[in-house]
């Protein structure tokens, strides 16, 4: 039977941590994103307490694991853990997102939580949600792009853009890279099964 993409090893998926304030709407942006109600949505702030895994597919990249985390504000005695909280999502995270309220606007907390970021030197997206609250939306650069996650308004040209942060050659994912040394001789054996999709390998 043909392995599916929910059959891949987290250890062999692209990680991509999602960011921000808390009410930005980072639950309700991962649930657009994958058309599945992963993350907790509610009125009141600071429904996400842990983080929230969820694999799924996300073409040219492949298998992904999309991780959504608490809100994140540097205020009050928490302020320092939350810090150190995200730091260690961060360490195991491949590509970052970084949820803005595009009504609020580009605050000092999203301007320290892209300072993590790129103190990790992560490729990374800005996006810039409830853009239907906008009466104009502003020009979008190379790292940003306005969507409305409540109207699914951009939804799928945010994939496209996410997926390009990174470029697929420089991608270090390897399948048995912890069991090789150069020099060793391998012989790779992929079963053919005529019921899969063209182009897909079978996991064994």
């Amino acid at each position: 039977m043909a392995g599916t993409q929910n059959d891949t090893p987290g250890s062999n998926r692209l990680h991509i941590g999602v960011f921000g304030k808390t009410n930005s709407g980072k639950s309700s942006f991962i649930n657009a994103f994958t058309h599945q109600e992963v993350s907790i949505v509610a009125d009141v702030a600071g429904t996400t307490t842990d983080p929230v895994q969820k694999a799924m597919e996300l073409l040219p990249l492949g298998p992904v694991m999309i991780i959504d985390t608490p809100g994140f504000d540097d205020v009050g005695e928490l302020g320092e853990k939350r810090i150190q909280k995200t730091k260690q999502i961060l360490n195991r995270t491949d590509i970052a997102v970084l949820v803005v309220d595009a009504k609020k606007g580009f605050t000092a907390t999203d301007k320290l939580l892209l300072a993590l970021i790129q103190e990790k030197e992560l490729p990374y997206l800005i996006i810039y949600n409830k853009s239907d609250l906008l009466e104009k939306i502003p020009k979008e650069e190379e790292h940003s792009i306005y969507i409305s996650a409540l109207e699914k308004i951009s939804i799928q040209e945010c994939k496209e853009k996410l997926a390009h942060q990174i470029p697929t050659e420089d991608m270090t994912l390897q399948i048995v890279g912890d069991l090789l040394c150069p020099g060793d001789l391998a012989v790779l054996v992929i079963p053919i099964d005529s019921a899969a999709p063209k182009g897909r390998l079978i996991l064994p």
